[in-house]
């Protein structure tokens, strides 16, 4: 299934907040799309969460350089990290992209690099 996943359509948004909506936490996304273009990896994680810290050594481990951005922890910047949930449609940290490419989180990085596809996809010049 490669539907896109729904989300409101702008018509369907009163004109007076839709300046709001555009820029809520605007320069958050604006530095992860910066940081997914200039690094093959980014990891997108938080403080106290494992998960991101397992993604990191996975990648270690494997000898694949990396580009992390930590946004808070479980009390503090939650709204920022609400806002690259909305904008990804990814639900929980850590978020890992690969040549600008969201691929998921942990699990799914363990997945790709379990069959060797993620050394795959970074063997081929970036495009």
């Amino acid at each position: 299934m490669n539907a896109p996943r729904p989300i409101l359509d702008t018509g369907h948004i009163h004109p007076a907040i839709r300046d709001f909506i555009a820029g809520n936490h605007s320069d958050l996304v604006a530095e992860v799309q910066r940081a997914t273009a200039t690094h093959r990896v980014v990891i997108i994680g938080m403080a106290q969460n494992p998960f991101p810290k397992r993604a990191r050594r996975l990648l270690d481990a494997q000898g694949i350089a990396h580009h992390d951005l930590d946004y808070g922890s479980y009390l503090s910047q939650w709204r920022r990290r609400n806002a690259l949930k909305m904008w990804t449609g990814w639900p929980t940290f850590p978020m890992v992209f690969v040549d600008g490419v969201l691929i998921g989180g942990y699990q799914e990085l363990g997945k790709l690099a379990t069959s060797g596809d993620l050394k795959k996809m970074l063997a081929s010049p970036r495009t």
